[in-house]
């Protein structure tokens, strides 16, 4: 990369809660199809191993949402967990990179809107857009460039992926700047579609709907 790296300016300690009146419940087993030895957790974990679990190969989440990682202390490769049932590794991702959870901590959503502002380069310069209340399957369809190296997430919280149609790697945005793409820990910035993250203490059904159209709009500054 030709351009300055800049250091994460949020880190996990500082995002484990949620917001008012917000409740989590995460089973985590051993076994996929929830077999095995289980832990339940309530709050964040840095090392699942040391709660008794070599691995983790299925979860349940009665209420978050969580995000978890396949490093511990909250390192690595993310896995948005919402509301539901995750018999084995690949309903959790499909970005084929690992098939491991060794780290996890609650997701904070912090309202019932959202809204995000995507940029073609750091420190918020370049092609912009604006998404509003909605999903994007495809960042490319409403004409913007898979190119995003900076983000601010001014309501609610959200989920990038890499590719189109919310596959490859997760990058968790809750509300804050993000001026480069190590903030929300990408090796590149690369994203391609991006969606709400649901939470049981906004919306009834708590997790993710695909197929919504998209609302949005170019934005200069």
């Amino acid at each position: 990369m030709t351009e300055q790296q800049g250091a994460p300016q949020q880190l996990a300690a500082g995002k484990s809660q949620g917001g008012a009146g917000a409740s989590y419940k995460v089973m985590l087993f051993q076994f996929e199809n929830f077999q095995g030895k289980k832990a339940e957790f309530s709050s964040e974990c840095k090392d699942v191993n040391e709660k008794g679990l070599e691995k983790v190969a299925s979860v349940i989440v009665e209420s978050g949402p969580w995000v978890a990682y396949d490093r511990h202390g909250f390192k690595g490769e993310q896995f948005i967990l919402e509301k539901g049932e995750y018999p084995r590794w690949d309903t959790w991702t499909n970005s084929q990179n690992s098939h491991f959870l060794l780290s996890l901590r609650p997701l904070k959503v912090d309202s019932a809107d959202h809204k995000l502002h995507l940029f073609e380069n750091p420190g918020f310069s370049g092609q912009q857009i604006e998404v509003v209340d909605d999903d994007v399957p495809s960042l490319w369809g409403l004409g913007f460039k898979d190119r995003v190296a900076s983000v601010k997430a001014l309501n609610g919280t959200w989920v990038g992926y890499q590719y189109p149609g919310y596959r490859g790697r997760q990058f968790v945005f809750e509300r804050g700047d993000f001026k480069h793409w190590n903030d929300w820990e990408s090796p590149t910035p690369q994203i391609q579609s991006v969606r709400r993250v649901r939470d049981m203490q906004w919306h009834k059904r708590g997790y993710f709907e695909p197929g919504c159209p998209s609302s949005f709009k170019q934005i200069n500054w």
